[in-house]
């Protein structure tokens, strides 16, 4: 089969038996029609059709060794920085259809499936690892063109450092609560997986936070519908049909789901590694993982900042107060932090270099950088938004206001310097849904923590980055005994 189109992903999205609740309800009928999904479900698919379009295909998809069909570039193996450029060129075309709106594109956890399979020898001969089961999801996911969500995260019981949740009571975060011939039984939540319920599969990733809790020490991959799985969606962000009055949230609106584990049987075939902590652990921080994934969300963000620039310049220019220089200076703000991170994403393909697998890595310590400067600055420019459009943002009659008698007042009252009351209005209500509804500061909420913790973010910057040459230098200069 190979790269998919947006027709066949609806398809078999509305042929899966997936359990979704939804504002105490339990979703029925076609998922793709249902009001809170079938924008984000119509706009993937939008995305999938750019992988069959002349203008795109050559630049989206490569043709598999194996099979001889077309697949998505995302797929891909660099083993050359041409195949690295390659594969961020193919993402910024998906990108830019969404604005970089959309999180959870179908490259990001294609890629961490590439990345999962070429690390996959990590886990080879080592106790209740089965590297084997990743690389054939791999070539599954590559044939079929499969869509995932995932979560990594348990649930926010108790943050402290001592926390461990007892064995003996029911549990509250997904662990393992038992192995048969079958495979491994899984019972318990799971947070934050975003399109939850709207993809083939999910994958499910745990370290525990003690060694010694081996239960929750597992790595696996299943349908959206496996028996017993549900998603819990939180209240959806969705204000509307109206492109007009919701141009992002009618189209872009990512659900966020708590995944429960009911007992859920997972085959020993879709089983990565399971009762292997350290395993684990190892499996997370050698794997090509952040470095490719990194990589992906990283071009995705600058065509995010792309698009952010270019709403605040159109809304300088709507209402004419470019010669302002504290506008000047908050546009260059803009400016300056898009041009740092384009600088280091050339920076991390620039110093990529082969692994032991043969696969050439992007330099992670640039990636880094990156995932510490974004969480500080789109707060900063969603807020420069914010002040460029002042009380313009305010009080914005909707799509319905022009197709009414009060037309005429609208139109007098609502022009800009350079636009009609019509398009002004369109272009502060894009503002206003980039920055101020709940689609918005969702956005805003989602960047700040897309990596995690952000101090935590840079205190692993500050372990891993090679300081001791520094200091070496300092030392000499000084003359201090070694």
């Amino acid at each position: 089969m190979g790269a998919m189109n947006g027709t066949d992903f609806i398809n078999r999205l509305n042929k899966l038996d997936t359990e979704i609740w939804l504002d105490g309800e339990k979703v029925e009928g076609k998922i793709s029609e249902h009001p809170a999904f079938k924008g984000i479900i119509q706009s993937k698919a939008a995305l999938y059709d750019m992988q069959h379009d002349p203008k795109f295909k050559d630049e989206m998809t490569f043709t598999s060794k194996e099979t001889g069909d077309e697949v998505g570039l995302s797929f891909l193996q660099p083993k050359t920085k041409e195949d690295l450029i390659r594969r961020r060129k193919a993402s910024e075309h998906w990108a830019r259809k969404t604005g970089g709106f959309m999180g959870r594109s179908p490259d990001y956890l294609n890629t961490a499936m590439m990345s999962f399979a070429t690390s996959s020898s990590i886990l080879k001969d080592q106790e209740n690892c089965f590297p084997e089961n990743i690389q054939s999801l791999y070539e599954l996911a590559m044939k079929k063109d499969l869509s995932f969500t995932h979560t990594f995260v348990p649930p926010q019981v108790n943050r402290s450092e001592s926390y461990l949740e007892s064995a003996k009571e029911e549990p509250i975060g997904a662990r393992v609560v038992d192995r048969n011939e079958d495979g491994i039984v899984i019972k318990g939540a799971r947070l934050l997986a975003t399109q939850g319920g709207l993809t083939d599969e999910v994958l499910v990733f745990s370290i525990p936070k003690f060694l010694l809790d081996v239960d929750e020490a597992f790595g696996f991959s299943i349908p959206s519908d496996a028996k017993g799985l549900k998603f819990i969606c939180r209240e959806s962000f969705v204000g509307g049909d109206s492109t007009f009055n919701h141009p992002l949230s009618s189209r872009l609106e990512e659900m966020d789901t708590i995944l429960v584990f009911d007992n859920v049987l997972v085959p020993w075939n879709r089983v990565f590694y399971y009762d292997n902590p350290l395993a684990a652990a190892e499996f997370s921080f050698k794997s090509s993982f952040h470095n490719f994934t990194t990589h992906q969300v990283l071009t995705r963000q600058i065509v995010k900042l792309e698009f952010l620039l270019g709403m605040a310049e159109l809304l300088v220019e709507t209402i004419n107060v470019s010669e302002y220089q504290h506008i000047q200076d908050k546009l260059s703000e803009i400016i300056i932090g898009l041009e740092t991170m384009k600088a280091l994403l050339e920076k991390s393909e620039n110093d990529a270099t082969l692994d032991q697998c043969g696969i050439l890595r992007p330099h992670i310590v640039p990636l880094q950088v990156a995932t510490n400067i974004f969480p500080k600055i789109y707060p900063r420019f969603t807020e420069i938004i914010q002040l460029i459009g002042a009380s313009g943002l305010v009080g914005l009659p909707t799509e319905a206001a022009f197709h009414s008698p009060i037309r005429a007042d609208l139109d007098q009252y609502l022009q800009a310097a350079t636009k009609n009351a019509e398009d002004r209005v369109k272009i502060f209500r894009l503002a206003w849904d980039m920055t101020m509804s709940s689609f918005g500061t969702r956005q805003t909420q989602y960047e700040r923590y897309f990596f995690g913790d952000p101090v935590r973010l840079s205190g692993r910057l500050y372990k891993n980055y090679p300081r001791s040459d520094y200091v070496k230098e300092v030392s000499e200069f000084l003359e201090l005994d070694h």
